[in-house]
């Protein structure tokens, strides 16, 4: 049973979309969050709420508010920018709490690799800083983004109970405490150019530690995504590749996670490897079959770079990651005017199969 309403006040947007779920049975993934979620109704609630206001004190200021809810996380970002000249660029101020599992990193790959289960480790991350982006470029198809924010990570188990080592008796933060304290500095550079026979994008991503503190964390983390699609008669082909790495103290939560939907399909969520370093790639080849259904052949393939080992702890080898693996697979894709349907289906290195199904808003 789904609801969604939307309300315009004084040039502000109301917005809530909230879906009541009937849990038929546990997550093949994911523990319940504890006994007493089951008894609330809440608990079995998913969906968005959003508000926003384009004219918040009189000067096109914004304020965005949006709060996600899912079975096991949460997202509540609340955002205040206020519009400048182009050349000056466009400042925000940004709050964001957000609460997952870290099965990514601390999950226990099951069903030949195909799912994770949890690890009995969940966090807490409250962010609040100040963004920068820059717009001056985009004749060019760049633009830059410029953050700073502090951020705390707390970590608990499935019960809500606050930890500092995980199942193994291994530390799950750089302090060695329950949470982990850190400024971070992080600007990101993007092209994209798009055409109608073909697309390029690339983002370089750096998140600087700064050590204001001895009890801050310091370090540097490198992202670079490259995509690539071109059209060929009518089909169109479609990689991207992704690499990583971090240098300087280096605590669980940082690590790359491998494997997943967005990752490697036919893994679960990090169920390829956690490591330093990390290096994805994703091939697509979409053919048509009529004017609304469009039939696709993939092939995903990941690596930790045999860097799991400097990871602290070495949850990888602990958890029995391989390491690396591909999955191979096809899907369709239905296309309506409100909403674009994808069904893939995706084998692993394990010849185990399994099914992803999803839903965006056009």
């Amino acid at each position: 049973m789904g609801a969604h309403k939307s309300i315009h006040v004084d040039k502000a947007k109301l917005e809530i979309r909230v879906n009541f779920l009937k849990k038929l049975c546990c997550s093949r993934t994911l523990p319940p969050l504890s006994a007493t979620c089951a008894a609330s109704p809440f608990s079995m609630a998913i969906g968005r709420f959003c508000v926003k206001h384009n004219n918040l004190f009189g000067r096109s200021e914004t304020l965005d508010v949006s709060l996600h809810k899912g079975l096991h996380d949460s997202n509540l970002l609340i955002a205040f920018r206020r519009p400048l000249p182009l050349y000056i660029g466009q400042p925000c101020i940004t709050l964001q709490h957000v609460i997952s599992p870290e099965v990514g990193i601390h999950g226990i790959p099951t069903h030949k690799f195909s799912h994770s289960s949890s690890g009995d480790v969940r966090s807490s991350k409250l962010s609040i800083g100040f963004d920068y982006m820059d717009e001056s470029s985009a004749s060019s198809n760049w633009s830059t983004t410029t953050s700073v924010n502090f951020k705390q990570i707390h970590f608990m188990n499935d019960g809500g109970r606050s930890i500092s080592r995980d199942l193994d008796g291994f530390p799950v933060s750089f302090s060695g405490n329950s949470f982990d304290n850190m400024i971070v500095v992080k600007q990101e550079s993007k092209y994209e150019r798009i055409t109608n026979d073909r697309f390029s994008y690339l983002s370089l991503q750096m998140e600087q530690g700064i050590p204001c503190h001895s009890n801050l964390m310091t370090f540097n983390r490198f992202k670079i995504v490259a995509s690539r699609g071109l059209k060929i008669g009518p089909t169109f082909f479609s990689t991207r590749v992704t690499g990583g790495s971090i240098v300087g103290s280096i605590a669980p939560h940082l690590a790359f996670a491998i494997g997943g939907p967005d990752s490697v399909r036919g893994y679960g969520e990090g169920a390829v490897g956690s490591g330093q370093s990390c290096l994805v790639s994703r091939g697509e080849l979409t053919f048509p079959l009529n004017e609304r259904l469009e039939g696709v052949v993939f092939l995903d393939s990941g690596s930790d770079l045999r860097s799991s080992h400097k990871v602290p702890g070495n949850p990888g080898v602990r958890k029995g990651k391989p390491g690396s693996g591909f999955g191979i697979g096809c899907g369709i894709r239905l296309k309506y005017k409100l909403a674009h349907i994808t069904v893939d289906y995706a084998m692993n290195a394990f010849q185990q199969g399994m099914f992803y199904f999803g839903i965006n808003m056009a």
